[in-house]
């Protein structure tokens, strides 16, 4: 009986979002993901939510990888990291570029070194060009990337861009740096050679945006269709009665009410173009009703249809249960649920590793035998 082909190495120098989101789908599909941290650990590991000292936050973007302390700062600490490259398939990194040029763990350095290497830089603004140096958080990426001018269009009654809590830019580039590293590593399967990727933020944030960037070239007469929250008597809907066959079910559910034969609501464009005043009727209806009621009497009438939910509902949907769609991790305060891969495949097991690596736990196993070669070469 023979081993299994060597799982793919990734040395990890990212910290705080983009970057170890990335490297822990390729922990989920596999992956030897060697974390490197500096001495006082990734920031992470001291942001909240916290119990007993322990981050979730730092468990959900690095379930199953491996902890190494390196100090960069030192020659020691530099060399220790080219060793570990030497050996490794692929380098993720999210510094403000020329930060790893100057510690001599650039692309250039170390493809010279190791040409199989696929190396990934994420940045705000890419490796090159006069925005290369700026700072860039997700927040300033929404800002600068034009999403929340662009939400705040469809919130007329705002009179500023709504604050923001969730890093869209982050977690996007983070999908497309591990999305673009497969491919590296497909293209090195028939040249045998890596390549440098090179991952934006801003890039990401405009990707998302596919009318939005139209609209801008080409602007339209009429805004955009939006669609909007339905008030229940405790909560709200969403209700898509788009097509001639949801509307109809609709009205039938409604008892055939008079303003179903308004000729605005005739076709599906019609709908759309007074979709406010169609929605205020639907209101009319569900005002009464509690929200779980609504969505079940629209459903069954084949009207599409949600109720809004928080987070903490749809974890404990046995939908979401049955689906895997969470998986269980744990740390030295004990196990939490955290989100698994949003996908599942045949004959490779995409799901989050269950643990979450002390600080420094990987160096005996990862750093030892390097050095020991370094001794026995002396």
């Amino acid at each position: 009986m023979t081993d299994g082909p060597k799982p793919i190495r990734v040395v990890d120098f990212s910290q705080v979002m983009a970057g170890p989101f990335c490297t822990r789908l390729m922990a989920d599909i596999g992956a030897e993901v060697i974390k490197i941290e500096p001495t006082e650990g990734d920031a992470m590991r001291r942001r909240p939510p916290l119990r007993d000292g322990q981050s979730t936050y730092f468990g959900t973007l690095n379930a199953g990888k491996r902890s190494v302390v390196l100090d960069l700062r030192t020659e020691a600490g530099r060399q220790d990291a080219k060793r570990l490259i030497d050996g490794a398939d692929v380098v993720v990194e999210n510094f403000r570029p020329g930060v790893m040029a100057r510690l001599g763990l650039d692309w250039d350095t170390l493809s010279a070194r190791n040409p199989r290497l696929v190396y990934c830089a994420i940045s705000g603004f890419g490796q090159e060009g006069v925005a290369a140096s700026r700072p860039a958080y997700a927040p300033m990426i929404h800002a600068t990337g034009g999403l929340d001018m662009a939400l705040m269009s469809y919130q007329p009654e705002l009179d500023r861009p709504a604050p923001t809590g969730m890093f869209y830019a982050d977690i996007l580039a983070g999908v497309y740096a591990w999305g673009a590293i497969q491919t590296a590593l497909l293209a090195r399967e028939h040249t045998g050679r890596g390549q440098l990727v090179d991952v934006a933020l801003l890039d990401s944030l405009m990707s998302m945006m596919v009318y939005e960037c139209q609209e801008a070239q080409f602007p339209q007469i009429r805004a955009r269709h939006l669609y909007t929250p339905v008030r229940a008597a405790d909560g709200f809907i969403m209700v898509v009665p788009l097509s001639d066959k949801n509307f109809a079910g609709m009205l039938a559910l409604f008892g055939g009410p008079d303003w179903g034969a308004d000729p605005r609501f005739a076709t599906a464009s019609g709908r759309e173009a007074n979709w406010d005043d169609l929605m205020g009727y639907v209101e009319l209806w569900a005002q009464d009703k509690p929200a779980e009621t609504c969505e079940r009497l629209l459903l069954a009438a084949g009207v599409p249809c949600s109720r809004y939910r928080d987070v903490a509902e749809v974890m404990a949907d046995p939908a979401t249960q049955e689906r895997g769609v969470m998986g269980t991790v744990r740390d030295a305060a004990g196990a939490f649920q955290v989100p698994n891969p949003p996908f599942r495949m045949s004959d490779t097991d995409a799901r989050v590793r269950p643990d979450i690596p002390e600080l420094g736990e990987g160096d005996a196993e990862f750093l030892a035998p390097l050095r020991a070669e370094l001794n026995e070469g002396e």
